[in-house]
């Protein structure tokens, strides 16, 4: 099942509006680096992403060293590669809702 990549209009607003996130991959992802008191606040957040993700059916890419959490986003349903769909667009609003 092929989902709609976002335009670069709408990955344009995207930015806008969450600039703390930043087009990886050549345009086909977004990601973000979140940085924590220590591992159990950087644990604790990476729990909370993972039960909005199950919940969206959509699952980030991510990496964890002590208090940092680096986070990708890409739909690999996305284009003929993968590439940046709403679901992207929809965990990272998630995403940035737990972080304030």
């Amino acid at each position: 099942m092929s989902v709609p990549e976002l335009t670069p209009d709408e990955a344009a607003a995207l930015l806008a509006a969450h600039p703390q996130w930043e087009l990886a991959r050549d345009g086909k992802a977004l990601a973000r680096t979140f940085a924590f008191r220590d591992f159990s606040e950087a644990w604790g957040f990476m729990n909370r992403v993972a039960l909005l993700a199950e919940a969206q059916d959509h699952h980030p890419e991510w990496f964890n060293v002590y208090n940092r959490v680096e986070v990708t986003l890409t739909t690999h349903d996305a284009g003929e590669n993968g590439g940046l769909s709403e679901r992207d667009a929809r965990l990272a609003r998630s995403i940035d809702a737990i972080v304030g």
